[in-house]
């Protein structure tokens, strides 16, 4: 493939890493990874737009990156292609960027490269932090599975973007995402972890709606941390502003933030960081939607995003006395969008053998349903 041209106003971060060395072999295929760090020094600007789904499907949990940085044309039929990325050279010194996997903050962009290794098969680089307020656990000893599950989620916005020509303005509504972890590959170390994650994609449709199924293995040390499979759609902005009948982030105000359990009770250090109400039920909770949560509202949204629905079953499943610690596997489907402005509950329906079915409820329709197993680690 063709080296792109550079694309201006892309910010890079000043971290260097490096990929870990492997055992198993590269495969040929042209490299490519972030832009030059001395992006970083360029003007960004801070804006964002909303996550969104599809035009047939009754919303699950759908996103569109933050906008564009300061000095760009994008418009929602522009490919990554006609944009113009410089993602060929492999120096790991730097995070895609944000824009590529629907992220705001550079510090919530988790991937730091790409190369092709087949026909549909890719290497992602990502590298995992040693401190994060929801992705490390409050002891800083064990990287969170739900870190595991938002590496997997960057990687295949950024692949659908870079080598699926999905445009930079399209929607994307998440169907399905099963992710299964192994703990004891999850430990903090004395520097960040250096992870690889193995996509392989199959795709449907033709034209700029595009539907896309994706199996990943996460590798970190030569040893296999996690595995994943994930289906999701891509939509144009004109198809989503007509399913969601002009319900805009701007237009619609999320409702009072009720007091949350103890924050260690699910394994959290701040009670900004706790997303479950109790009820006067043991096994139903109301869902806390804090619209100025950085890492849940990375930038503004005009409904509940999915993140958010997982960790509620994750605090669940915690507050259910399934394990000491948090749920290492999760098996979601999304259905429907869960709106702003009316409650959503998270309630258990059935347990057994450590594993824990979990639903997301609005009114009398459910908008998600998980099953976590919450193994001992």
């Amino acid at each position: 493939m063709p080296r792109l041209r550079q694309l201006a106003e892309f910010p890079a971060t000043t971290t260097a890493s490096q990929k870990p060395t492997s055992a198993r072999a590269d495969p040929p295929g042209p490299d490519r990874t972030a832009p030059d760090p001395a992006a970083a020094d360029r003007e960004n600007a801070p804006g964002a737009a909303p996550e969104s789904a599809t035009a047939n499907a009754p919303a699950p949990d759908a996103e569109k990156g933050p906008a564009p940085a300061a000095g760009t044309s994008v418009t929602a039929s522009t490919s990554i292609q006609e944009r113009g990325v410089d993602v060929h050279a492999k120096g790991m010194t730097a995070t895609v960027p944000r824009e590529l996997v629907h992220r705001a903050a550079l510090s919530e962009t988790f991937l730091t490269g790409w190369t092709r290794t087949g026909e549909d098969r890719f290497t992602v680089s990502a590298q995992w932090p040693r401190a994060h307020p929801l992705h490390v656990s409050p002891d800083r000893s064990a990287h969170d599975p739900l870190l595991v599950v938002e590496t997997v989620r960057q990687s295949g916005t950024l692949l659908a973007h870079t080598e699926y020509g999905v445009p930079l303005g399209h929607q994307f509504v998440l169907q399905e995402l099963h992710v299964t972890t192994e703990p004891k590959h999850l430990a903090v170390g004395p520097a960040p972890a250096e992870t690889d994650l193995e996509v392989s994609f199959s795709r449907a449709g033709s034209g700029r709606s595009t539907a896309l199924r994706y199996e990943v293995e996460v590798w970190r040390d030569d040893r296999r941390a996690a595995t994943a499979r994930v289906s999701f759609t891509s939509v144009g902005a004109a198809a989503y502003r007509r399913l969601r009948g002009g319900r805009t982030p701007g237009s619609v105000s999320a409702l009072p933030v009720p007091s949350g359990v103890e924050a260690a009770a699910v394994h959290r250090t701040l009670d900004a960081d706790v997303v479950l109400a109790p009820t006067r039920r043991r096994d139903r909770w109301q869902l806390r939607v804090d619209t100025a949560h950085p890492v849940f509202f990375d930038h503004p949204l005009d409904h509940v995003p999915g993140m958010l629905l997982l960790e509620g079953a994750r605090q669940a499943a915690c507050l259910l006395g399934a394990s000491t610690r948090p749920p290492t596997s999760f098996q979601a489907s999304f259905h429907r969008y869960a709106e702003l402005d009316r409650p959503t509950w998270i309630q258990a329906e059935a347990a057994s053998g450590g594993e824990l079915h979990l639903v997301g409820i609005q009114g009398e329709s459910t908008v998600f349903a998980c099953r976590v197993d919450a193994a001992v680690w």
